[in-house]
């Protein structure tokens, strides 16, 4: 029901045969260009504030340009920056628009190494100067780099210092900005490396700038550059002399898959994209591992290396239940596992009466969970089945049976998204009447007052939905009971690897945990729990402790459920409501691969999530209490 931003998608490119090659196969040296467009859009899921993509011209003359970009703001970025492109080819013939050789030597982004990037800021930060690919740019060849990523940050102000320190001037206060400082830091040295090297064995002209680039080595790039990042990335960067590479954090929180053939390498962020791009079987797609660089030299050669020692692998669960396409067969599967798992707790709320429930669900993300749980209403009710026609002892009648077998489970269409919220209605009352009817209901789909309403999501984050729309409106059918369900766990924690949750405030659990708290007369367990994360101020990050959960600790899950219920329901409803969230074991349960939970539990993977959320606790509790 809510929106969450995520950022971001990659997508990278390498052909590895000549342009005149996919001419004569495919019919077009725009292969590439093509491939990439593709992924890009099946990817356009993950970005939709921005878009761009770099290109780059191997084996160029001196004085001809052999890197480009093009980068737009907006949902339609991916459609602008791609028409860019093409507006480059207009006014040629057909013979010129179909020769390799000429696209090669005259035409922009007639290149062999592409790399594009799908943009959502979960930093608030907008605008084209904050639109991947970043670019260094530089006379040497080698030393002009590309760089775009699927990544946050947790460590920017130390490393701010550290890199200023030492006379380095990043042009923004951001983590690509200092990230692209970095690399192009190292990409620097180790040109020079090459260069004194190149000199020493007697090259001159020419002939070194041939050197350097057929010895750079980016994993050495790599290793120096990114030893101290704490955070999760997926990093892509292209060389203006054509080397590229893609580098996964250590924990494995972002996603990267890879493929290769004879003709093509490719890396994007999610597996289904390249298989259907390029019409491959799943097993052919591999991952990126944790703390893996894939690296493609100038002359095409493709390795992997293990730039950073490999963690404990904490991939990101809410890819699984929220972000990632559905498509991807892993996905699809554990989606509906979640939904599975929540049968037990909805049929407690629904208090065994499944003849007079309705089940639907609300938004499309939740559709496969929604299809796992009547599944697993299917299995239960089956059992149910058996055992009843089992009672009726051996000669039972047609009508006792069809009695039995007659019972469904019953699903319905309950609520359709009519309409989009434009952002120039900004004036509350307004706004908040309007935000009651972005969302319709189907009249007639259940009982009035007689039947439970049952409705799924795959999150409640800040409930603001939940509250300004779709409980009054689910409302307007008369149902006997609303039950809302997530398929994830209660968000308690915020996230600072790559979705917009930040601020403590934004977390309807953290708001119902503390409005417990004061009412049972346990302010002194805030008090408690701010004084011990103001004491830590100052503590290197690996020392910190996450005292947040404090907050949560006096109480059981539903009793948060409960509370939320009371701050989410607005006035004048007449259903009873209740929330049933998924417990975190049926998280781990359904997407054991994927142990990245700390939105829920509060166990951040690295020290840099402990600390900021240790600011960001001390700073709601200063604006809110005075201690």
């Amino acid at each position: 029901m809510e929106q969450l931003k995520h950022e971001c998608g990659v997508a990278m490119i390498r052909l590895l045969k000549p342009l005149d090659y996919y001419e004569k196969k495919y019919g077009t040296w725009m292969y590439g260009l093509n491939k990439l467009y593709l992924l890009m859009e099946k990817q356009h899921n993950r970005g939709q504030e921005g878009a761009g993509l770099a290109c780059v011209k191997l084996e160029a003359n001196p004085g001809e340009e052999y890197m480009f970009r093009e980068r737009a703001m907006g949902s339609d970025a991916i459609t602008e920056i791609f028409e860019a492109v093409q507006n480059n080819f207009k006014g040629l013939s057909k013979e010129q628009i179909h020769d390799a050789e000429y696209a090669k030597q005259v035409l922009p982004f007639a290149g062999e190494v592409y790399m594009g990037h799908l943009r959502y800021s979960t930093t608030g930060r907008t605008g084209i100067s904050f639109v991947h690919p970043f670019l260094r740019r530089n006379n040497w060849r080698a030393k002009n780099l590309a760089l775009c990523g699927n990544f946050n940050m947790t460590n920017v102000d130390e490393t701010f210092a550290r890199i200023t320190a030492i006379g380095q001037h990043p042009r923004k206060y951001a983590d690509t900005y200092i990230m692209l400082e970095q690399v192009g830091h190292r990409v620097d040295r180790e040109v020079e490396r090459l260069f004194n090297l190149a000199e020493a064995d007697g090259l001159t002209g020419m002939d070194i700038t041939h050197y350097i680039e057929e010895h750079v080595d980016l994993a050495n790039v790599l290793r120096t550059s990114s030893k101290e990042w704490d955070g999760g990335y997926v990093i892509c960067g292209l060389t203006g002399s054509g080397e590229s590479f893609a580098i996964r954090d250590p924990w494995g929180i972002r996603p990267a898959f890879w493929y290769q053939d004879d003709e093509i390498a490719v890396l994007a962020s999610e597996r289904p994209v390249i298989q259907t791009a390029f019409n491959v079987p799943a097993d052919e797609v591999k991952e990126l591992q944790p703390g893996q660089a894939l690296l493609i030299s100038k002359a095409g050669k493709i390795r992997t290396a293990q730039i950073n020692k490999a963690r404990e692998k904490k991939a990101c669960s809410f890819e699984r239940i929220y972000f990632s396409r559905g498509s991807d067969m892993d996905i699809y599967k554990e989606r509906k596992s979640l939904g599975e798992k929540l049968v037990p707790s909805i049929l407690k709320a629904v208090n065994n009466d499944l003849e007079n429930t309705v089940f639907s669900f609300i938004p499309n993300t939740a559709e496969v969970a929604f299809y796992g749980m009547l599944e697993g209403f299917d299995n239960y009710l089956n059992e149910t089945k058996i055992k009843d026609i089992a009672a009726l002892g051996h000669n039972p009648s047609m009508d006792e049976l069809n009695k039995i077998l007659a019972r469904r489970i019953r699903s319905e269409k309950v609520a359709i998204k009519d309409i989009k919220l434009r952002t120039f209605i900004a004036e509350g009352n307004s706004r908040n009447d309007l935000a009651a009817h972005v969302y319709d209901v189907t009249y007639g789909s259940i009982v009035p007052f007689v039947d439970n309403l049952v409705v799924i999501d795959d999150s409640i984050v800040r409930g603001t939905t939940l509250r300004q729309s779709i409980i009054s409106i689910l409302d307007r059918l008369n149902p006997k009971k609303i039950v809302i369900v997530s398929s994830s766990p209660q968000v308690r924690y915020p996230d600072y690897y790559g979705i917009d949750m930040a601020r403590m405030s934004e977390f309807i659990a953290f708001k119902a945990a503390i409005e417990l708290l004061k009412e049972r007369d346990m302010k002194d367990i805030i008090a408690s729990a701010y004084r011990k994360s103001k004491e830590q101020v100052g503590l290197p990050k690996e020392q910190m402790v996450n005292y947040v959960k404090e907050i949560y600790a006096p109480f059981t899950d539903e009793e948060i459920s409960a509370k939320m219920v009371e701050l989410l329901t607005p006035k004048g409803t007449n259903a009873k409501v209740e929330i049933v969230y998924q417990p975190l074991s049926g998280l781990h349960e359904s997407c054991p691969n994927h142990k990245g939970d700390w939105y829920f539990s509060g166990d951040y993977p690295t020290p840099g999530g402990v600390k900021l959320l240790n600011e960001a606790f001390i700073n709601y509790i200063e604006q809110v209490y005075q201690f």
